[in-house]
């Protein structure tokens, strides 16, 4: 097992040491805020679809599409049972900062961690689960979320956004047996070949832009991450097994939900209005102790499964 970890580590370190160019650049001025803007919108509209529409360019079967359903249901099984937790915690803080907390507790960092991760331990065939997870991690954002941070549900925003249209394209491919040409086909791959370095490489600029030692010196926020980072996965491994998922979907199922808080608490604390500098903080540290736990959930998610 010890073996098996430090493979592990070493797969989430590279992830990291990609974040460093991204942190270095930033820190020298070389990469501003609007280049990572600008690529952050093509990994959002071009890469991440490209990503869920080749994954489900598969051959359809009975056990396949069965496996497939019950990825989505343990998905969501953590959402469920999350959302009514969360409002048991932090009730003494500033409406402004609770919400922020409770809302980086449930959502994960699944596209822009969780893919690259997920590629990288378990392979190419463990994305189709990645492309599932964007799908619920879209439907509970843009209604939950919405409403956890104050805002209000959109039909169209919940349904007409990038990760929804790429996955109803995806399954509709799926269930048709319709084959995207060759070309086409390839020129989507080497897009999607582009999420690793470009979204770790946006993560280390966005950690640069952070105050780390005060991140560092705040109490509250390691609480969150082990919420987040050690109570969540843990909890997904015990609620999904009467699920008796193949073992490459169990282990992508508490991989994703072992990542740090997703960047979209940033975003949504600034459309929002609320408390954006701890939404920053939270996604700073708990991507920093990933580094610690991912690999940990990772070895034991293939423990648990006998994936080896």
């Amino acid at each position: 097992m010890f073996s098996d970890l430090l493979t592990v580590a070493g797969q989430v370190l590279t992830l990291f040491l990609l974040m460093a160019v991204g942190f270095t650049f930033a820190k020298l001025k070389w990469f501003t805020e609007e280049a990572s803007s600008q690529m952050t919108k093509l990994i959002i509209y071009v890469v991440g679809p490209c990503i869920i529409i080749t994954r489900l360019q598969i051959s359809a079967s009975s056990e396949l599409v069965n496996t497939m359903l019950l990825t989505v249901l343990a998905m969501a099984l953590t959402y469920i049972i999350m959302i009514p937790l969360s409002f048991l915690l932090f009730r003494k803080e500033p409406a402004d900062t609770r919400v922020v907390h409770r809302f980086g507790i449930i959502y994960s960092n699944n596209s822009f961690m969780g893919l690259p991760l997920l590629a990288g331990v378990l392979g190419d065939d463990a994305l189709l689960f990645g492309a599932l997870s964007m799908l619920v991690f879209s439907l509970f954002q843009w209604t939950h979320g919405v409403l956890t941070m104050g805002g209000r549900i959109s039909v169209k925003s919940a349904i007409l956004n990038p990760g929804i249209i790429s996955i109803i394209i995806g399954v509709v491919f799926f269930a048709v047996g319709f084959q995207i040409p060759s070309p086409i086909y390839n020129a989507m791959d080497f897009m999607s070949d582009l999420n690793t370095p470009l979204a770790m490489f946006i993560i280390g600029a966005q950690m640069a832009r952070s105050d780390l030692l005060s991140v560092l010196k705040k109490p509250r926020l390691y609480l969150c991450s082990a919420i987040k980072l050690l109570f969540v996965p843990a909890l997904t491994c015990v609620i999904i097994l009467p699920l008796n998922l193949p073992p490459l979907a169990y282990c992508a199922v508490v991989i994703l939900s072992a990542c740090p808080t997703a960047g979209m608490t940033s975003m949504f604390s600034q459309q929002f209005k609320r408390d954006e500098t701890t939404a920053a903080q939270m996604v700073t540290l708990s991507t920093l102790l990933s580094l610690i736990t991912l690999p940990v959930f990772a070895v034991l998610a293939r423990t648990i499964s006998g994936l080896g």
